[in-house]
């Protein structure tokens, strides 16, 4: 064990953090930035998913698939050195955020039209019997209770894509793998540069899973049986039904 310790440099680490805390501010702003988008596009490809307007949703079927069916990696490739080729040329950032949002948009749809597909019919029936028109009845009775089933899993979403920015150190954005990758090519430290690195996106991450975890506890909450609610084995009022996929 103290020929491991013995690798790590721990005069060096006053040098390094700095750099590594500047990569991993790029990787928080791109994390969000990414992520706020994606919650906004993957909406509205979901509602495309389930429209009755066939080409909309054949369109919307096809990005999703497109998407899940290549790797983000390649994604970023082509956004970044593809489309030069036909005059559009993005700072290393922009293509960063373009590819991992248009990536985690098709996954984040998915869960949204869960969600949607997870409100019981029944509700949906008595709206349709009050005369309200479809539009009306996703904002006010299928969107407020598919949110609030959808959160946790967008929560685990959001953990993923602050982990899979490291992906767009491969087009140069100077986030938190980046920056490590260029300290360690000048002093060769590759064993303190990167267990630094694993300890700050750790440091990072960490919390963020405890407070899904939390978010996890408190949608269920409003769930639970209530005494005398209903026999056993009869549903439950309020309770959510299973996702159709």
């Amino acid at each position: 064990m103290k020929g491991i310790w013995a690798l790590f440099d721990f005069r060096g680490v006053p040098e390094y953090l700095p750099d590594l805390l500047k990569g991993a501010a790029i990787t928080i702003e791109m994390t969000f930035t990414v992520m706020a988008i994606s919650l906004v596009l993957g909406l509205i490809v979901a509602l495309a998913r389930v429209t009755r307007l066939r080409p909309v949703r054949a369109a919307a079927t096809f990005y999703v698939e497109v998407m899940r069916g290549t790797p983000c990696l390649l994604q970023l490739f082509y956004i970044y050195f593809v489309l030069p080729a036909f005059g559009i040329r993005l700072a290393a950032f922009t293509a960063g955020v373009i590819g991992l949002t248009v990536n985690y948009a098709a996954y984040m749809s998915e869960v949204y039209r869960a969600g949607i597909q997870a409100v019981a019919k029944g509700q949906l029936e008595a709206a349709q019997a009050l005369g309200m028109s479809r539009s009306l009845m996703m904002r006010l009775i299928i969107l407020p209770q598919a949110i609030r089933i959808i959160v946790p899993p967008l929560g685990n979403h959001f953990i993923s894509l602050f982990k899979d920015t490291s992906l767009a150190s491969i087009v140069t954005v100077k986030e938190l793998i980046f920056a490590g990758q260029i300290i360690a090519a000048t002093n060769f430290q590759y064993f303190t540069i990167f267990t630094l690195i694993g300890a700050i996106y750790l440091m990072i991450s960490y919390p963020g899973s405890l407070g899904v975890q939390y978010l996890e506890r408190r949608m269920k909450i409003g769930y639970r049986p209530r005494r005398g609610a209903a026999p056993a084995g009869g549903p439950t009022r309020g309770a959510p039904q299973g996702a159709v996929s």
